[in-house]
């Protein structure tokens, strides 16, 4: 019998470490109501990382992450809890649509971050990403 993970690019030892963190996530993070993108977010966010992920969603990156990815919760820790409602995130494993669309993207580590064509994988900071996306410097703001 198939497995649901299998052909998706999960190995099992990737599958059993996000069952070991179920157990140990907050119980605010699992609070009803909350997007899939500011599950682990936590400090709030300050103008700047606004405005980042605002621009990161106006120019098109797109970052794909799983809830149960201790990466991708520092990436969003980076965004703090209202710019991190701002990304274009993709969740990757709650939903078959999301499954799907990762799938479809490649996606093969977490986070993904998808701009015009190009893909980075792993954490970037917020100077990486301004960077990246030719996010206007403060002066130009």
């Amino acid at each position: 019998m198939a497995r649901w993970w299998q052909g998706r690019g999960f190995t099992g030892a990737a599958l059993l470490s996000g069952l070991l963190l179920l157990g140990s996530a907050p119980a605010s993070q699992a609070a009803a109501g909350s997007s899939p993108a500011a599950e682990s977010a936590v400090a709030p966010s300050s103008s700047r990382q606004k405005q980042l992920a605002d621009h990161l969603k106006q120019v098109g990156a797109i970052v794909y992450g799983a809830w149960w990815c201790p990466h991708c919760n520092t990436q969003k820790d980076l965004f703090g809890v209202e710019a991190v409602e701002l990304l274009p995130y993709v969740e990757c494993d709650k939903d078959e649509p999301g499954r799907k669309r990762c799938m479809d993207a490649k996606v093969r580590a977490y986070p993904t971050w998808v701009l015009k064509g190009e893909r980075r994988e792993g954490v970037m900071s917020l100077e990486e990403l301004e960077s990246w996306s030719q996010f206007p410097s403060s002066a130009q703001r």
